[in-house]
């Protein structure tokens, strides 16, 4: 059973990384990924999803240059902020979230 406090930290993950997109998140996973596997999950979870569309957005920054990055970098914003929204809901429900199209590297 997952404690509400684990809930509504691991959805903070989540939400404060609409403001601190790296700092926040990393934050809040180091000083709790010890106390709850719940959090740990969802900390992880979401700096592989930040590594990984970091990434995407690399490659999508250089294919403008051949204009398709430009469909390729709106797709892939309005993905990273309808998945952060899910991954936030899911995670206050209790639920354990997996992106998709991510690098599992934590």
């Amino acid at each position: 059973m997952v404690s509400q406090e684990d809930k509504t930290l691991a959805m903070l993950i989540y939400l404060i990384s609409f403001f601190t997109a790296f700092l926040g998140p990393l934050i809040i996973w180091l000083m709790k990924k010890n106390d709850s596997t719940f959090i740990d999950h969802h900390g992880r979870e979401y700096l592989n999803f930040f590594i990984s569309y970091t990434v995407y957005g690399i490659i999508s920054a250089i294919l403008i240059i051949v204009l398709v990055g430009i469909a390729l970098a709106s797709i892939l914003g309005i993905a990273a902020f309808v998945f952060t929204v899910i991954a936030a809901i899911k995670a206050f429900g209790g639920e354990y979230y997996r992106f998709p199209l991510i690098f599992r590297l934590l």
